[in-house]
């Protein structure tokens, strides 16, 4: 049931290498890598592996009946549903805290309430978004790249 689009789903293994997401600007604004995302402010989440955003739309979930979460687009290019607005409580989403995710255009909270899927994704949990702000919707990067900015923006001390 659903839009037919990607499932995004949830495991409780913090080391899943199919569970990292790259933070990105709105497609009107610039995000340039490393400068601190700020409380409020509006993001896309691409998955790195399928480069397809984290996406909402009015379809029901297919365990939950909550509102349907899904992957959508190609190479982080998707639509204006892949807008999320970052909620947290101080100036910037730091390393440590737990944030909410509300979806700009249908305001709802990305979520997670622990229905399993069975066959062929047994064990893995339904992501959707739920109405209203509740513990079921407070997410934490647990692992990941942390790029902190240059003071020069020139200067680059990667590889």
């Amino acid at each position: 049931t659903g839009s037919g689009q990607q499932s995004v789903t949830g495991v409780e293994a913090s080391d899943d290498a199919n569970s990292y997401w790259r933070i990105r600007g709105k497609t009107d604004g610039s995000c340039q890598r490393g400068t601190p995302v700020k409380c409020g402010q509006a993001i896309r989440l691409t998955h790195v592996n399928t480069g397809k955003n984290l996406h909402t739309h009015h379809f029901p979930s297919p365990l939950s009946s909550n509102q349907e979460v899904s992957a959508f687009g190609d190479d982080g290019e998707g639509d204006d549903l892949d807008i999320w607005m970052v909620q947290c409580s101080g100036t910037y989403w730091e390393r440590e805290d737990a944030v909410r995710f509300k979806h700009v255009g249908t305001e709802v909270f990305l979520s997670i309430t622990g229905e399993q899927y069975g066959h062929p994704i047994r064990g893995q949990r339904e992501v959707h978004g739920m109405p209203t702000a509740n513990h079921h919707n407070y997410w934490k990067a647990m692992e990941g790249v942390f790029i902190k900015p240059s003071m020069d923006p020139a200067k680059h001390d990667e590889l």
